[in-house]
C-alpha cells in the first residue's frame, strides 16, 4: 500500500471543517491555557484512534446498523456537548482560579473531556465506516490498511487540534481582561451548541 496522500487531504479538510472538538478546544485554551488545550487534545486523539480500532473490528458497523443505539449515541454526543457549552458559558473557572489547582488533576480532567467528546461523538464513527473504507484496497489484507488509515487520521487531526491550542492560546494573554474574557467564552460557548445542534440534525439515522 503506497502512501495514501489523497487520504492525508480528506483528512485535513474533514478536521478544519468547525466541528466539536474545534469548538471546545478553542473554549479550554482561551479559558484555560495552552496546557489545558493540549491535554485535552491528547483526549481527543486517543477517543479518536479508539472509535478508529473499533470501527476496524466491526463495532462502529454494528453501532450503525442498530437505530437505537446509533439514536443513543448520538443524543449522549449532543448533550454532553450541550453541557460543556453550558458549563463554558457560565465560567465554571477561570484562569487565575485554574492556576491555582493541583495541575495534574486539572489537566487529567480536560483529557477525560476530550476523550468522552469523541467516544460519543457519532460523526467520527460515520467517517470510519463511510468515508475511510474508500482508501482501502480490496487487493490487499484490509485490516492493516484501516488500522494504518486510522493512524494516519488521527495524525492529521491532532496536528490540526494543536494548531488551534496554540493560535487560542496567543490570544489568552489578551483575554486576562475579565470582561473580554467574559465575551469571548460566551461566543465560543454559543458557538459549541450550535455544534451540538447542528450533529443531531446531520447525523440523523437514516432510518429515521
Amino acid at each position: 500500500m503506497s502512501f495514501p496522500l489523497a487520504f492525508v487531504a480528506t483528512a485535513f479538510v474533514i478536521e478544519l471543517t468547525p466541528g466539536p472538538n474545534m469548538g471546545y478546544l478553542a473554549i479550554v485554551s482561551v479559558r484555560d491555557g495552552r496546557r489545558a488545550g493540549f491535554a485535552a487534545v491528547l483526549g481527543i486523539a486517543l477517543g479518536l484512534l479508539l472509535v478508529g480500532v473499533a470501527a476496524a473490528l466491526g463495532l462502529t458497523a454494528i453501532i450503525a446498523a442498530s437505530r437505537w443505539l446509533y439514536e443513543a449515541l448520538r443524543w449522549a454526543g449532543a448533550l454532553y456537548l450541550l453541557w460543556l457549552a453550558w458549563e463554558g458559558w457560565r465560567g465554571e473557572s477561570d484562569v487565575a482560579q485554574v492556576r491555582q489547582r493541583d495541575a495534574p488533576a486539572e489537566h487529567s480532567r480536560f483529557f477525560v473531556r476530550g476523550l468522552t467528546t469523541n467516544l460519543l461523538n457519532p460523526k467520527a464513527g460515520v467517517f470510519y465506516v463511510a468515508t475511510l473504507p474508500t482508501f482501502v484496497n480490496a487487493a490487499e489484507p484490509a485490516l492493516p490498511q484501516v488500522l494504518l488509515l486510522t493512524v494516519i487520521y488521527v495524525a492529521v487531526a491532532t496536528l490540526v487540534h494543536a494548531a488551534i491550542v496554540l493560535l487560542a492560546g496567543t490570544v489568552q494573554p489578551w483575554l486576562e481582561d475579565e470582561a473580554r474574557s467574559r465575551v469571548a467564552r460566551r461566543v465560543l460557548s454559543l458557538l459549541l451548541a450550535a455544534i451540538a445542534v447542528w450533529l443531531l440534525i446531520v447525523t440523523k439515522h437514516p432510518a429515521s
